[in-house]
């Protein structure tokens, strides 16, 4: 048996319920066909670069897959046919990560980022921006007018 990764994407219009169903019907193909779905990452719904049959965003899945290339054949097959499947990729690969993917990673560094505060005086802070209660400055006085300048 080989092993694949596979990435669908799904239409931004079906509820995350029926991409679980979808992801199923695609799992099950695989278990029909003695083959194994190691890893399943639901993504989430996400902007698309492009507009892909009308859709700016759309639900991402990962794959994780351990079988033979026939049941991957079948299973791209019927991902063609389903209207609800935007676009899938598969790859083959030499080992499957077991660890969350790259997406997952980034999803749970962002929250642990501090958050920038934007409040309080920015001269404490290197902003170098003037406090609310100094007066501005009034603007140099002109030294002519357009008036003057014209057809003399």
């Amino acid at each position: 048996m080989a092993l694949y990764e596979t990435v669908f994407i799904a239409r931004q219009d079906i509820s995350a319920s029926q991409v679980e169903a979808l992801t199923e019907t695609f799992a099950n193909f695989i278990a029909e066909g003695k083959g194994e779905v190691k890893k399943r990452e639901y993504w989430g719904l996400r902007t698309l670069a492009f507009r892909i049959k009308k859709n700016r965003k759309g639900h991402y899945v990962l794959f994780n897959i351990d079988a033979a290339p026939a049941e991957v054949t079948e299973k791209e097959r019927n991902m063609r046919i389903n209207e609800d499947v935007l676009r899938y990729m598969t790859v083959r690969v030499d080992t499957l990560e077991e660890s969350p993917s790259a997406v997952m990673q980034s999803r749970g560094r962002s929250d642990d980022r501090p958050r920038r505060s934007y409040g309080g005086d920015r001269r404490e802070e290197g902003g170098g921006g003037r406090d609310r209660d100094e007066p501005r400055e009034a603007p140099a006085a002109v030294e002519g007018t357009a008036a003057e300048g014209v057809g003399a």
